[in-house]
């Protein structure tokens, strides 16, 4: 699949997802980040018209907003990310990351902050956060997450392309009806 169709899908996959609203952006109260971020992406109601620039410096320069998203926000803004990385327009962010973190094998003995969260392992916080999105969605991400497997011009090292790999059969797959 080339680029030009992956983002053909993302496009057709996302198109239906509502903006959360601008109280809904930030899923922390701890720090400035969440803040900012709430700031700046309040009234983007429209994620075809952000650039790679914004995307990735969001929140002030921090370029943290993956980290700081809402679960509903997070739903709505990712094809816009998804699309800059397939274009190759961000210079630091990897939001592959942002789409297996938490789904290795070894994250579901993997607590967050037991003191906090009891027994709540990565693995739990990301596949509740990806439990909303719909099997088209799902598609569309492992589409984008073969893709960078697939890229020869990737420039990912080999423990990165394990991570997609493992989070793929560990999570992805199994969203997919067969």
């Amino acid at each position: 699949m080339n680029k030009e169709e992956l983002i053909a899908i993302i496009k057709e996959a996302f198109r239906h997802v509502d903006y959360p609203g601008d109280w809904c952006l930030r899923r922390s109260s701890e720090g400035d980040e969440p803040y900012l971020l709430q700031e700046e992406f309040k009234g983007k109601d429209d994620w075809t018209a952000l650039d790679a620039k914004f995307l990735e410096q969001a929140p002030d320069g921090f370029g943290t907003a993956l980290s700081f998203l809402s679960d509903e926000a997070f739903h709505f803004y990712l094809p816009a990310y998804m699309i800059c990385e397939v274009k190759g327009e961000f210079e630091s962010l990897d939001v592959w990351w942002y789409l297996c973190h938490g789904l290795k094998n070894s994250s579901q003995f993997e607590y967050i902050n037991p003191k906090r969260y009891g027994n709540r392992t990565w693995y739990d916080a990301a596949v509740y956060k990806f439990s909303m999105f719909d099997e088209n969605e799902v598609r569309a991400i492992i589409y984008f997450l073969e893709h960078h497997l697939e890229t020869e011009n990737d420039d990912l090292l080999d423990s990165a392309k394990n991570t997609i790999k493992e989070a793929l059969e560990c999570y992805w797959y199994s969203r997919i009806k067969k």
